[in-house]
């Protein structure tokens, strides 16, 4: 065969080649993403309206809290925890508002104690969706609940489900729950 035409066929299977590799390459980051994150992932491609980059900034968070040493609460630490948590539903009963907000800070006390970096909320609220992307949405959901509270804008239902969602985030990050695909890599 002439090697003019031999050379071109060649260059066009190998870019070919590189060019399947890399779609295949893209999906499977893709899925490895879309599972690590669940919901997350959705809200993350939507807010960023562009798939790589939503992608990419997922990938960055789970880079980010590879780095952090997420610890063990001692359990002193996660006692006195659970006897805070303990308080604040006794609590809510009289003052709900007040009980919703001691949930937040309870939550973020925790979180710090874990090693999570005490940043502003987007960027913890970020860092808890790597370990805990199921309940990330409700996180986000309390703390805007919270904010509608301190102007005065929650009703007691609103304020219930705060808590309930504060709730979830909090036993897992005691370890009271079975494991479940918290954390696991994908």
């Amino acid at each position: 065969m002439d090697p003019r035409i031999v050379w071109p066929i060649v260059v066009v299977l190998v870019l070919a080649a590189a060019a399947a590799a890399w779609v295949l390459r893209q999906r499977r980051r893709s899925e490895h993403l879309r599972r690590r994150f669940g919901p997350e992932y959705e809200r993350t491609i939507r807010k960023a309206s562009d798939r790589r980059r939503a992608e990419a900034e997922l990938a960055e968070r789970e880079k980010r809290v590879e780095k952090i040493v997420i610890r063990p609460l001692a359990r002193e630490d996660g006692r006195r925890f659970h006897e805070s948590w303990l308080l604040i539903q006794r609590r809510f009963v009289d003052a709900p508002r007040e009980a919703a907000a001691e949930a937040d800070r309870l939550v973020n006390e925790v979180l710090r104690a874990r090693g999570y970096p005490a940043e502003d909320f987007e960027k913890r609220a970020e860092d808890v969706s790597v370990h805990y992307p199921h309940l990330v949405a409700n996180y986000r959901a309390a703390r805007a609940i919270a904010g509608r509270s301190a102007r005065n804008h929650a009703t007691t239902e609103d304020l219930r489900k705060a808590v309930v969602y504060y709730r979830d985030l909090f036993e897992e990050l005691l370890e009271t729950r079975s494991p479940g695909r918290v954390g696991a890599k994908s």
